[in-house]
């Protein structure tokens, strides 16, 4: 998975001559859009680095937010995403293990880059991973010392990804579970053997591990595009639950939801949720933050603090997988 810098910019330069073609560099497939289909509003700037780097750097392409895609090297991008990601205050075996995830992730992504105008990530937090730069995490309040550990953490896992008979693998994570992750058949649809559902003890005590949200009848209704009349306990049906503890479908009003639709549908934390109704509305409390498959960040967190390492979250959360180096994936 190694990228010559040189190749990688040649890639752009030939898209630019040669538009609306697919160029694989390794295992890396790069998408490099129609230039002459694109309109005006949509005009691509490209940033690439002013001096070559060493030939065992690897870049990856990034949607901003600024709409412009610009080429960083694989090792700084994280070091944006972890400051985005996870509190500095985690444990550095969490730390870690979040960079080989994101790492991983972030690989996984570049075989699908005509999702995002030919980049394989962008740093919209509800899309791909949470971007934070260095300036401006400093700008924020931030400290250097933060940042340093940051640093230090991705430099020790440096090529480090996770596999799964031989390919990578995708990594998602999520903030926390409430108790127990997810099954992703349960949540997108297809089963993989290494997104199981897991227990992930210890989350209490973070912020996001349980909300409760109260919708007035007027507002609940409105949510979900319906008209309903009558008491609100008399919308709330029977539900059947996954593996992992979320909804999997709920009767309400009549009508069935999906966990994953509901939880869209009423701005929910997660699919983990319990209703309950009185004369006036509908409360909701969810466990959780997040789709909840895969690796739970403030989960990764409570097993540092009881003294696991980041390989053993890891083989925790991704049962079956193991710790490659990049040149060893197909």
């Amino acid at each position: 998975m190694e990228r010559n810098w040189k190749q990688l910019v040649a890639v752009f330069l030939l898209g630019f001559m040669m538009p609306g073609i697919a160029i694989r560099i390794g295992s890396m497939l790069v998408h490099v859009p129609n230039t002459a289909q694109t309109q005006p509003s949509e005009t691509i700037n490209i940033t690439v680095p002013s001096q070559p780097a060493h030939s065992e750097e690897v870049f990856i392409p990034v949607l901003t937010d600024s709409g412009t895609v610009q080429v960083m090297e694989l090792e700084s991008y994280l070091l944006g995403v972890l400051l985005g990601e996870v509190p500095a205050s985690f444990e550095m075996e969490a730390l870690k293990a979040q960079a080989v995830v994101a790492r991983t992730y972030t690989l996984y992504c570049t075989d699908a880059m005509d999702r995002h105008m030919g980049a394989a990530v962008c740093t919209d937090s509800t899309c791909c991973q949470s971007y934070y730069s260095e300036q401006d995490y400093i700008t924020a309040g931030g400290l250097q010392e933060e940042v340093e550990k940051i640093r230090a953490a991705i430099a020790e896992t440096k090529n480090q990804i996770l596999t799964f008979e031989g390919s990578l693998i995708m990594a998602t994570y999520f903030s926390c579970s409430g108790g127990r992750t997810e099954d992703a058949v349960a949540v997108w649809g297809t089963d993989m053997p290494y997104l199981q559902s897991v227990e992930s003890p210890g989350e209490e005590q973070a912020k996001v591990f349980t909300k409760t949200v109260y919708y007035t009848s007027e507002e609940f209704a409105s949510l979900l595009g319906r008209t309903l009349v009558g008491d609100p306990h008399s919308w709330i049906g029977p539900a059947t639950y996954t593996n992992g503890g979320g909804v999997a479908l709920m009767a309400v009003a009549g009508r069935s939801y999906t966990g994953t639709e509901l939880r869209k549908l009423l701005s929910l934390n997660s699919t983990a949720f319990t209703m309950t109704a009185d004369n006036g509305g509908i409360w909701i409390t969810t466990t959780g933050k997040g789709h909840r498959v895969g690796m739970s960040q403030y989960g990764a967190d409570a097993m540092a603090v009881s003294g696991s390492s980041y390989t053993q979250i890891l083989a925790h959360y991704y049962p079956g997988t193991r710790i490659d180096k990049m040149g060893a994936i197909r």
